[in-house]
């Protein structure tokens, strides 16, 4: 029994200076779940990188991983399509009146997103980069 307190004593402490020193926790999130950083610069502005934007604002959950892309992908291959059409940037059917409708009042298990978490410009900018040139 003496000898079993002992080691577990002995796995905490080292447990324990693992974290002090950094550990395999500190190693950062997975490179597939690295956004864009946030470009600088007016919100309210159109000039701005549309893939950029996409990948900073949407990127938590429409990036390969994210929440938004593997319930995608599950309606995309129920519907018969390749799982690759799961991934926003893949499509091919998004039209920008679409996009901006979807996000402005949410659909499914997506919520709204509002003025704050993506500008009026964004949202525009966004939309005409995954529809493609696909207005309606």
């Amino acid at each position: 029994m003496r000898n079993g307190a002992i080691a577990l004593v002995v796995a905490v402490a080292g447990f324990g200076a693992a974290l002090a020193q950094g550990g395999p926790h500190d190693v950062g999130p997975p490179t597939y779940q690295m956004r864009a950083p946030e470009s600088g610069g007016d919100r309210l502005g159109a000039s701005q990188d549309a893939a950029a934007i996409f990948s900073h604002r949407c990127g938590y959950c429409h990036l390969p991983a994210g929440m938004g892309t593997n319930l995608l992908t599950k309606q995309q291959v129920l519907a018969g399509n390749p799982p690759a059409m799961g991934l926003l940037i893949n499509r091919n059917d998004l039209a920008a009146d679409y996009v901006i409708a979807v996000a402005r009042n949410g659909k499914g298990a997506m919520p709204p997103q509002t003025r704050v978490d993506i500008t009026d410009a964004e949202l525009k900018a966004v939309a005409a980069y995954l529809a493609k040139g696909k207005a309606r």
